[in-house]
């Protein structure tokens, strides 16, 4: 949705103007060293991928990232030409498709070089690979014991005109933990792996390594490119390396209700399935029509904090698939007052990280987990 006035039942408003300020404040931080790729898989953590996408490259990043093909393509499939990489592939994903839309496909091993080979070879195209070194992950990426075949396969490749190795690059595992030795001897395995890359030959146009917490505080591992993720949408990787305002950012999604009913309960009334609440005394009741269906943690159930009625206020009993209940404590509420879940924190709201704490789990999953059934409401588009 673009911006509209009318009331919702629920909304994600997405302030796209934080979101180019949040890039031109990453923009500063790694210049004149490094570009910056602006990371919009998961829908954009949720937010929308086009048009965070758009705004994004209007503020300065030059590249975007996806993790699934089908995602990559949709944002060309949108108009959108600019520098793409697409990271997690599967056997017979479209690498044809990806040719030809002139992505920069990750390759992580040899089952994944065979394909694009393949495919390059049907479409009668050059593919645009970039080769993923595992060094210390142990997710995706090549291992140090494979890296010296793949990259002699890549090169032979590119000696046919079947590929273009167009970069080189790795992911950190605990970037977000300051100080820990994982971070240290990655980037000594990087530094040798993709030194074993060039010395062979390869001449890569980027060599990226660091990921949103690295982007903030590990400027060792800039090289050519950050890979900047939830960092974009004003949302600090961790609480321990710092706030969003610590890194000038502004948190870019605001998840709002309105209110459904507000009714009287008496004392010992049971709140929501298997009434893990009970009202403690003659009470209000106030019915947010949000659950788990639209992104609401279950989990947060009982610890949630909402803003309603001027007050932050706790979800009372269970968050059910299509709402919950807030305890006004006697206070008077209109049905259709608003409800915030979360926000910048402008206003006394919550904040993601608020619900992340609530629910046991990181801030990167509150944003993306919000449901496609909440309409996004876009402002400063």
């Amino acid at each position: 949705m673009s911006e509209t006035p009318q009331p919702l039942r629920a909304r994600a408003e997405i302030d796209l103007g934080a979101l180019r300020a949040n890039v031109r404040a990453l923009r500063a931080r790694v210049a004149p060293h490094a570009q910056v790729m602006a990371v919009v898989k998961a829908d954009a953590y949720g937010h929308g991928a086009v048009p965070c996408a758009r705004a994004a490259l209007e503020a300065g990043a030059t590249w975007l990232g996806t993790a699934t093909p089908h995602e990559a393509l949709a944002l060309r499939a949108a108009g959108i030409d600019a520098p793409l990489l697409c990271w997690l592939w599967t056997p017979g994903d479209p690498w044809r498709q990806g040719i030809e839309a002139g992505l920069d496909m990750s390759v992580s091993g040899r089952w994944a070089l065979d394909e694009v080979i393949g495919a390059a070879r049907e479409s009668g195209g050059t593919a645009r690979v970039q080769l993923k070194a595992d060094t210390g992950l142990g997710r995706n990426g090549c291992p140090p014991a494979d890296w010296p075949r793949l990259v002699g396969e890549a090169l032979k490749a590119q000696a046919d005109g079947l590929v273009r190795i167009t970069g080189i690059w790795s992911h950190l595992a605990c970037a977000d933990e300051p100080g820990h030795p994982s971070i240290a001897a990655q980037l000594e395995a990087f530094q040798e792996m993709l030194g074993h890359a060039e010395r062979a030959g390869a001449e890569p146009e980027v060599r990226h390594l660091a990921n949103s917490p690295a982007t903030l505080t590990l400027p060792e591992t800039y090289f050519d490119l950050v890979r900047t993720g939830v960092a974009m949408y004003g949302i600090s990787p961790s609480p321990e390396i710092g706030t969003p305002a610590d890194f000038g950012l502004r948190p870019v999604m605001r998840l709002s209700g309105s209110v459904a009913l507000v009714k009287r309960a008496p004392a010992g009334h049971g709140v929501s399935y298997g009434h893990h609440y009970v009202t403690s005394r003659d009470t209000t009741l106030a019915l947010v029509p949000l659950g788990y269906a639209d992104g609401v943690p279950r989990h947060a159930s009982g610890r949630g904090p909402v803003l309603v009625g001027g007050r932050v206020r706790t979800v009372a009993g269970r968050v059910a698939m299509d709402q919950f209940v807030v305890d006004l404590e006697g206070d008077e509420l209109e049905p259709g007052a608003e409800a915030v879940l979360f926000g910048p924190g402008d206003e006394g709201e919550p904040t993601a990280e608020d619900w992340a704490r609530a629910a046991d789990t990181i801030a990167y999953e509150i944003v993306t987990r919000v449901g496609s059934r909440v309409p996004r409401v876009y402002r400063n588009a």
